[in-house]
């Protein structure tokens, strides 16, 4: 990021502001993170980083669609180079059948498109907190990896 000074912008929801406090522990990191948004609620996700009421209604706030439109979402407000975003069931209650606790979407935007990634963690509720902002920094920092060497 810093030889293309690119940005990024975070939406954060079960890791409730994690990974903007690990990646503010950097030093000059202003230079590149330029806001972190805590959409825990569904109002937050829809107000804030436009969200459909369709896309929560028919997917669920803890779904890949979801977690692509807040990357987006906050991308675009922030007019930064990437987006990233996270959502996901830190329990121990929320969970269901079909979306069990440690459920998490991880979701990339930048100007050529979107990736996400859905990861299963076991674990208590700081635990799986912990493994959504490794995950998502790591995300990231593959997608840079990639981009660097071609």
């Amino acid at each position: 990021m810093e030889e293309k000074k690119q940005t990024l912008a975070l939406a954060e929801s079960c890791t409730g502001g994690l990974i903007a406090h690990r990646l503010t522990n950097v030093s000059g990191i202003s230079q590149y993170l330029d806001r972190g948004v805590i959409s825990y609620s569904n109002k937050a996700k829809m107000e804030v980083l436009g969200v459909k009421h369709c896309t929560l209604e028919s997917h669920g706030a803890v779904s890949s669609e979801t977690a692509v439109a807040m990357a987006r979402g906050v991308r675009e407000i922030s007019r930064t180079d990437f987006g990233l975003a996270v959502t996901g069931i830190a329990g121990p209650t929320g969970g269901s059948k079909e979306k069990p606790v440690g459920l998490v979407f991880i979701a990339l935007s930048t100007r050529q498109g979107e990736t996400w990634q859905q990861f299963n963690f076991g674990g208590d509720r700081l635990g799986i907190k912990n493994r959504t902002a490794q995950a998502a920094l790591m995300m990231l920092k593959n997608y840079l990896e990639v981009l660097k060497n071609g």
